[in-house]
């Protein structure tokens, strides 16, 4: 999964990527801002840990979440350089600035909010009428051109695409222009050190309940100093503040709860991994997440939950205790399913 952090000048967009995932990064006004920072982090899975711990595979495999510190900000906006960036990820983090800027200029979290969002509709709106005009010349796809007029008229009322409604299928039909308002977005309020532990204030809640976003609060400078600790010192500290756990942790969690994303684990001798999928994901599609071949030629899913096999303590106890199932292609993937696909091409 790719998540791009975007933010205006002064948010601490690089210091939040420097929290998230434990890289020096150069801060500040005077950092450079014509290159990307990009780092990969795992997923902080304790459920893969405990399956590895009673099968000894080879191998443990985390799920991974590639972050980028998108270059490109300018002083009033995004520039055309960051708004393209923005149409190659998979969700968005907006970093909100939350606390007195350099000069003492109070924050003002709901209006950046209002404002990257008419920026990104404006960058959308610009792709759907060219798309349109297009195809109401050659008439070469009605139904995406009806699709796309439903999308421009929404775009030009200043309506975020997520509010649409749009179904699975329409999704799959305009996934090719990948409409920015129409991403996953996760909004990150950057406060002071001596807000550290505090709650998404009451405006900045009612802003991302409107818009369908979700909202996690972290200090900034604080979670990248507490990254950069050994990774055994991170937790002990992080509680020492009241935070309970690394920004990383809360993070990733509230990401996975905006995308709607569950973990499916394979398990064997060989290796041992979790697949984060999309909650609703038929077998056979989440086959296909583990390899090509298995989705086209699925035969059936042996299923059974990470705890009934970390507490019987083998498949074949699992299997002796009817805790493990034998699924067909309509089973639905549940969290936590560790799963053996059978399939033949």
């Amino acid at each position: 999964m790719k998540i791009g952090l975007v933010g205006f000048p002064g948010s601490g967009r690089s210091t939040v990527f420097g929290a998230l995932t434990g890289l020096p990064v150069e801060t500040g006004y005077g950092a450079r801002r014509d290159k990307a920072n990009i780092g990969v982090v795992k997923v902080p899975e304790p459920r893969v840990a405990a399956v590895a711990e009673i099968l000894k595979p080879k191998k443990t495999v985390y799920a991974e979440i590639a972050f980028t510190d998108l270059a490109g900000g300018e002083r009033d906006g995004l520039d055309r350089q960051a708004l393209n960036a923005m149409r190659k990820l998979d969700a968005l983090c907006q970093v909100v600035r939350a606390f007195p800027d350099v000069s003492g200029q109070p924050p003002n979290a709901v209006r950046e909010i209002a404002d990257l969002e008419t920026e990104t509709i404006l960058a959308d709106l610009e792709v759907a009428e060219a798309r349109v005009a297009r195809l109401q010349k050659d008439r070469s796809n009605p139904r995406e051109l009806e699709l796309l007029q439903r999308v421009q008229a929404a775009l030009e009322e200043e309506r975020t695409l997520r509010t649409l409604g749009l179904s699975d299928e329409e999704r799959k039909m305009i996934s090719g222009y990948s409409f920015l308002t129409l991403k996953p977005l996760l909004l990150v309020l950057n406060v002071a050190e001596d807000a550290v532990g505090e709650e998404v204030p009451d405006d900045v809640r009612a802003a991302a309940e409107k818009r369908g976003l979700g909202a996690v609060v972290l200090s900034a400078q604080v979670e990248m100093d507490i990254a950069q600790m050994p990774e055994g010192e991170q937790r002990e500290f992080a509680v020492s503040l009241g935070l309970g756990e690394p920004a990383r942790n809360r993070f990733i969690r509230s990401a996975y709860q905006l995308i709607d994303l569950i973990s499916m684990l394979t398990a064997n001798a060989d290796e041992c991994r979790a697949w984060p999928v999309p909650r609703g994901t038929p077998a056979p599609r989440a086959a296909g997440k583990v390899h090509s071949d298995m989705e086209r030629g699925f035969i059936r899913a042996e299923v059974v939950h990470w705890k009934d096999l970390v507490d019987l303590g083998s498949e074949a106890r699992c299997r002796e205790a009817g805790k493990l199932r034998v699924e067909g292609k309509d089973y639905v993937i549940q969290d936590g399913d560790v799963v053996n696909f059978r399939f033949n091409v």
